[in-house]
This record gives structure tokens, sequence and C-alpha cells, in this order.
């Protein structure tokens, strides 16, 4: 996948860098990367919303911001606009350059695109960071009213089908309206890839992803994801 201008990305390699148990962080620190994930997560936002969203007083928030901004992690425009930094796109250039991710979706993006066919909705793989899970490759569906997703939005592991398919790998879980109102998602997490958390989901309207909709593109969910399985694992032998 390459390199591209997309705020989600950045949302995702800072998801990714996140530590999945609590550890004990010095409060401006903590606050300087609370701030930093609210730009990305909203890809651009101004000094209100990042002062509200990261639950900081505006004086506060415009002190981290310039600290971020004098080294390049942020940027903004002549409207105030706060938005990643020339400092995060060559940390980004640096770890996507052909690692794990970049495997796996490679791997994964061919199985995406046959799921989507075969089931008619939209398909995303997803990593989990412990704290919630980011799509990193997607598939649209074939319908003209489909689930929208991009890549670098998160999910909450909480009640989510993507959540309960990363904490039991090899089940297929589905959830009605966890994650939006009327969407049906159908998730099935992979064995720990390069010590990733993966899952693949399939997301539709739930007045479609029903009964015998949902039985088939849960099968189908299924043999996607023993064969990008079994990929993965052809692809560490032959590495090795």
């Amino acid at each position: 996948m390459s390199l591209s201008d997309n705020p989600g990305e950045w949302q995702w390699m800072v998801g990714m860098t996140a530590a999945t148990e609590t550890t004990e962080v010095p409060r401006s620190i903590g606050r300087v990367l609370d701030l930093l994930e609210v730009v990305l997560s909203e890809g651009e936002c101004n000094l209100t919303t990042a002062a509200a969203l990261s639950e900081l007083t505006p004086t506060t928030a415009l002190r981290h911001l310039r600290a971020l901004e004098a080294r390049g992690y942020v940027s903004r425009d002549a409207d105030g606009q706060f938005r990643a930094g020339p400092t995060l796109f060559r940390i980004a250039a640096s770890l996507r350059s052909d690692g794990p991710i970049d495997r796996l979706i490679a791997a994964a993006q061919p199985y995406l695109d046959e799921l989507a066919a075969l089931t008619g909705e939209s398909t995303y793989l997803a990593v989990g960071d412990g704290r919630s899970a980011t799509y990193v490759a997607a598939a649209s569906g074939t319908h003209a009213i489909r689930h929208v997703g991009g890549v670098g939005q998160q999910v909450s592991l909480d009640g989510t089908a993507v959540g309960a398919a990363l904490r039991d790998p090899g089940q297929v879980c589905v959830r009605k309206g966890a994650v939006e109102d009327d969407i049906t998602a159908l998730s099935l997490g992979l064995p720990v890839v390069d010590a990733m958390q993966v899952a693949v989901s399939v997301l539709g309207p739930a007045h479609r992803l029903k009964t015998t909709r949902q039985r088939r593109a849960a099968s189908a969910l299924t043999n996607a994801v023993a064969s990008l399985t079994r990929d993965l694992r052809l692809g560490e032998e032959v590495a090795s």
C-alpha cells in the first residue's frame, strides 16, 4: 500500500504505537499525545475542537499544539486548522517501508476484493492495539446502498464484532448496530500475525445482512480468512 495524504493513515500510525497495557505516563506527555491523537483522528481541526475533545483548556491546548508545530508533528494553515505535519510524514515513510503491515495488506487485499464481490458488502482488514481496532485495508461493496468506512478509521473493541473477533479468533462474531445504527457486522479474527491482532470484517445494512444472506456472508468470510491465514503462514515459512 502506497503512502498517501489520507489523515486516517496517521491515525492508524498513532494507534499502533499506543501501549496495550496501562503504564505510568507523565501528565504533560500524556496530554500532548492525547492532543496529537485528536488532531490525527479528526483529520484537521481548530483549537476549540482540539481542546474540547482532549479535555484541555484552550490555553493549555494551544501551548501543546505550538510545541508540536515547532517540531513538525502538526502544521497549521491560515484558517487555524491543525493537521498532520511533515515530521509525521517522514516517520510514516520510514515505518511503512515493506514492513509487516505492508506484507499483511498485500496478502489480504485480493481476499477483501473477492469477499466484497461475493457478498456485495464492504469488507475491511482491521488491526487491534488493545484499545481499539483500525481499518488498514478495505474493499467497497457492490450495492448502491452500502457501508462506507475508510482506511484509518478506528472502531471500539467494546461490544463490536471486530472487538469480539480479536478476543476470540476462529469464531465468526456478528453484531447489529454496534458501530452504526442499522449496520450489521460480521468479523473473524486470524491467529496472531507478526505480533499483530488481525481480523477481517464484512459490514452492510442490517435489512440485507440477515438469515440466508448472513449465513452466506459468514461462510464466505470463513473461507477468505482460512485462505489468508494459509498464505501468511506460507510466507513466514519462505521468509524463515
